[in-house]
């Protein structure tokens, strides 16, 4: 049973202190931080065959939607530091994209939280640009929902996620 291991110096193993003070960028910034947390967990120590699982023919496979993500996570980014949206056409290993992934949503989450308002998140898409409330109910939800997708997969796969975490205080139990 080999494990595919990446080496990001970004860790979501847990999450971090709450801020002592709630405001909209620290709030935005939690729910990136969530999201990363839940899919370096997701992710970590997945195998060829958890990878190449497919629940249908009509189905992403599990690499497939690690992928999707790494494409939401350049949407979230891209947002948090106003630059355009353009297609990714990058063609990289589980690793690189698990890595990419990880290092977009720290990135995401330091701007968020440097920004004097939430008004100057914009997803831009050329002639299109939508306001900071699509990010959440776009881009971020849908790779929580991803997420969630590779946790079962995995399962099905037989290679459950680590029993240890406990998402609800994004810890790991001893």
């Amino acid at each position: 049973m080999s494990f595919l291991h990446s080496q990001s110096n970004t860790s979501y193993q847990e999450i971090s202190a709450y801020p002592e003070m709630a405001t909209e960028q620290t709030v935005l910034a939690r729910l990136i931080e969530s999201l990363g947390f839940r899919y370096y967990w997701a992710t970590e120590d997945l195998r060829e065959t958890d990878l190449n699982y497919q629940i249908s023919e009509a189905s992403r496979t599990t690499l497939e939607t690690v992928k999707h993500i790494y494409d939401l996570s350049e949407i979230i980014k891209n947002a948090a530091l106003n630059v355009p949206n353009g297609a990714t056409t990058d063609d990289l290993s589980y690793t690189e994209l698990r890595t990419k992934t990880l290092e977009n949503l720290k990135l995401a989450e330091s701007a968020i939280l440097k920004l004097e308002s939430l008004d100057e998140v914009v997803l831009n898409f050329g002639q299109s640009k939508i306001s900071f409330w699509n990010l959440i109910n776009g881009p971020i939800t849908d790779a929580v929902w991803h997420c969630g997708q590779i946790s079962s997969f995995r399962r099905a796969s037989g290679n459950p996620i680590n029993s240890k975490i406990n998402f609800f205080s994004g810890k790991i139990r001893d």
